[in-house]
């Protein structure tokens, strides 16, 4: 019987994992090989090799209504999208508050986990770690892999013929902090992401010039929708990229846009189009990144052509026990801290033989359709993403979490009206079944509330909040008044 288990990592996968664990009445210790919680989120002026890294600037590009811990709102008076620095603050303060830091191993560096001799048996692993240059290995009944897919960068070099000769200066997004150091520079940005056209964006306001090559383009768009509200709050998808300066720094010449780079000279880059880029002084890769885990073994985790292959992007579906999971890789086009709060509930109910997987070729067969699905939605370089709703109602089903709005209609009809017509927020996941939290209701009926906090800054008449029923009931109607039109005239 699973008892003990191992949390690599105490970013907002690892601090959803502890809490989890206590929740099911397990054991849980993380280890942390830094001083801090946060994981992605914890700011370094210089980045490490092993860990995840930011520039200084970044802000979020979910709300602060979608990206909450389902039980834990962010106060009223945070901005709907945050620096950084905020989300850091917050992330301390709910370890603090859910009394987690108490669980966590600081400074200590995961080296191995392997099976146990007797895996087979008891389905153990064997945690080999290391702090103050002096190792220890402890066993555990289960592990927790919460360490992130932003750790090592992909640094496509071989697709560049000529970068071997470049005589300038070449990184990747990981390593960049901040402008200052490419004042008066000329640089190229390979990659229209949200990193790409976050550091392009920055980088206009100071260099001589900026230009982004990208390999296919990309939807642009802003933070703000419809009345000045949050973008994820009024719309049930998440496009790729959401920049609001971009376009406005493309209109007036201080960002470029060129297609891919067919090669590099000493000095310059010509494109695909033909045009050349002279003199340039740094290239920066904003190329995302290449998901690793090397203290554990490749054949855990990957099976065909190398890729990592996980039922429901968790659990490893060729494991005898089914004692080892991922916690946060999977890339959902929604907030990372539901989704991982989420995951960790099903994660530790499978370890309490709470819930039952099935069987290795059912795990198989809904992998391979999955992999069939991502493939034709979202291409070969995004296969671990995933449609947020739709992969929150899965999980929220296989523990009993997922809304029954049928029940709240006959039971709590303002509330089914805000769930089933409002923004898929965490709470709801919350709402009902096994770790509910009773103030869910309350959080879901003054989510509105806390996104206008911060904007009212100045006494005025009271703001009118989106009606997503009679939008519904608008876009409906529409047809029908273009069927009466036909009729009218036929």
């Amino acid at each position: 019987m699973v008892k003990r288990v191992a949390i690599i990592g105490a970013g907002i996968s690892g601090l959803a994992s502890i809490r989890c664990c206590l929740e099911e009445g397990l054991e849980p210790t993380c280890f942390e090989r830094s001083n801090e919680v946060g994981g992605l989120w914890e700011f370094s002026d210089h980045s490490e090799e092993g860990r995840a890294s930011i520039y200084k600037s970044v802000f979020t590009n979910s709300s602060k209504e979608m990206m909450c811990f389902p039980d834990f709102p962010y106060p009223d008076n945070y901005p709907n999208y945050m620096h950084q620095s905020k989300v850091q603050e917050y992330i301390k303060t709910f370890a603090q508050k859910k009394n987690l830091l108490r669980y966590i191993q600081f400074e200590t560096l995961v080296t191995r986990i392997k099976k146990c001799p007797n895996f087979l048996i008891t389905g153990q692993w064997e945690i080999v770690s290391e702090k103050d240059e002096k190792q220890e290995s402890t066993i555990f009944d289960a592990v927790m892999i919460c360490s992130g897919h932003h750790v090592y960068p992909n640094l496509p070099t071989d697709s560049f013929p000529g970068l071997d000769r470049f005589q300038g200066h070449y990184l990747h997004s990981r390593d960049y902090k901040g402008p200052e150091v490419y004042k008066g520079k000329r640089v190229l940005v390979i990659g229209l992401g949200n990193s790409g056209c976050d550091i392009a964006v920055e980088l206009s306001r100071l260099v001589t010039q900026v230009i982004i090559s990208t390999r296919s383009g990309s939807w642009v768009m802003s933070r703000v929708w419809d009345d000045g509200y949050p973008w994820d709050m009024l719309t049930l998808r998440k496009e790729p990229v959401f920049n609001d300066e971009l376009p406005s720094r493309i209109l007036c010449g201080a960002v470029s846009i060129k297609p891919s780079v067919k090669e590099f000279t000493e000095t310059s880059a010509t494109f695909e189009d033909g045009t050349v880029f002279e003199a340039i002084d740094y290239v920066i890769f904003a190329t995302g990144y290449s998901y690793a885990y090397p203290f554990l073994d490749d054949s855990i985790i990957k099976s065909r052509n190398n890729e990592v292959t996980l039922f429901k992007g968790i659990f490893p579906p060729f494991l005898e026990k089914q004692t080892l999971a991922v916690i946060g890789l999977v890339q959902s086009l929604g907030a990372a801290i539901p989704t991982a709060d989420l995951q960790a509930r099903w994660v530790v109910k499978v370890f309490a033989n709470s819930c039952i997987l099935p069987t290795t070729n059912e795990m198989i067969d809904d992998i391979e359709e999955k992999m069939g699905k991502k493939l034709k939605w979202f291409g070969q370089s995004q296969t671990l993403q995933t449609d947020y709703i739709t992969y929150m109602d899965e999980l929220g089903s296989f523990i009993g979490a997922k809304p029954n709005i049928p029940w709240l209609f006959l039971t709590d009809p303002q509330l089914a009206l805000e769930v089933y017509f409002g923004p898929c927020s965490p709470y709801q996941f919350r709402l009902m079944g096994p770790g509910k939290w009773d103030g869910a209701r309350n959080a879901i009926l003054t989510q509105w509330d806390r996104t206008l906090k911060p904007t009212r800054t100045r006494a005025v008449s009271e703001a009118k909040r989106p009606q997503p029923f009679y939008n519904l009931l608008k876009i409906l109607l529409f047809p029908v008044l273009l069927l009466a039109v036909l009729l009218a005239f036929y």
